[in-house]
């Protein structure tokens, strides 16, 4: 659709609710350490609600938003004023956000005539941007280390391949490149990666884990969705060119798979040769 486009100030943008949590125009994302926000469902906006008070509207909201280039923190902020606005952020905000963080991305998974994303546009838009680490005791037992926000992630979907068995090799699946965890003690270099499928509904390796009878992690959730989650390792479906495309050891790559098809992994990562290190300070 297409909406109009005023000259609009940033200072122009004022909410009775509390809105106002804006950090201003100059706010870098890059600058994010940590963001702690608690929903606050007050109302669903009625035509009787009395916080519609000064509300802007969907078309103006769109603008302010799109002159701060879908700035994920403020999105994150919006949605948790009311219901209105968390809605307004799930069905349009945070398309917009993966839409112009991940355009051919955004494109290919929605190509296969849908124009829904499994999980919604929320849980993918925060896949892009985190890390979602692993606790103590959690999906990777042993290992601790806090998730966070990556600055920049490249995901591809010919590494895709590397993840998926003959079987299912005419799956789409992007992932991205490993965050690297040096000098973990015990463990050593850890690596994690996280991915989506396309279409997952429909493709080969949701069907493979179903025919299998593979059960669903008896505690632990989709960090992105909150979805259920299959493990890989323990349905045997880890190819082996998945290490070799980390640049991990074998035995030490564990990932897995969420009922909306998000991908969450972990690997041990080898260490750098005297010769790469040469070449990566060149």
């Amino acid at each position: 659709s297409s909406f109009p486009t005023p000259s609009l100030s940033l200072s122009a943008f004022k909410c009775d609710v509390g809105f106002c949590a804006f950090l201003g125009p100059n706010f870098l994302y890059s600058e994010v350490k940590e963001m702690i926000l608690t929903k606050q469902y007050r109302c669903v906006h009625s035509s009787s609600c009395q916080c519609t008070k000064g509300h802007l509207s969907e078309d103006v909201i769109f603008l302010v938003f799109n002159n701060l280039n879908w700035n994920p923190k403020l999105i994150a902020t919006l949605s948790c004023v009311c219901k209105w606005f968390d809605d307004l952020a799930k069905r349009v905000l945070w398309k917009e956000f993966c839409r112009t963080r991940a355009p051919k991305m955004m494109i290919d998974l929605q190509s296969s005539g849908t124009h829904s994303i499994d999980g919604n546009w929320s849980a993918l838009g925060k896949l892009l941007i985190y890390c979602s680490g692993c606790k103590k005791g959690g999906l990777f037992k042993n290992v601790h280390i806090p998730g966070h926000f990556v600055y920049r992630t490249r995901f591809s979907k010919t590494s895709g391949k590397s993840f998926l068995l003959p079987q299912c090799i005419n799956d789409v699946l992007y992932v991205s490149d490993p965050c690297e965890h040096l000098d973990q003690g015990e463990e050593g270099d850890i690596g994690f990666f996280r991915g989506v499928f396309k279409s997952f509904a429909t493709t080969n390796i949701r069907r493979m884990l179903i025919n299998k009878g593979a059960q669903l992690h008896s505690t632990e959730v989709c960090p992105y969705c909150k979805a259920r989650l299959w493990s890989m390792l323990q349905a045997n479906m880890i190819p082996q060119t998945a290490s070799c495309r980390l640049g991990s050891y074998e035995e030490c790559v564990d990932y897995h798979v969420c009922l909306n098809g998000h991908m969450v992994g972990i690997c041990t990562l080898l260490p750098l040769s005297d010769s790469e290190e040469v070449s990566e300070k060149e």
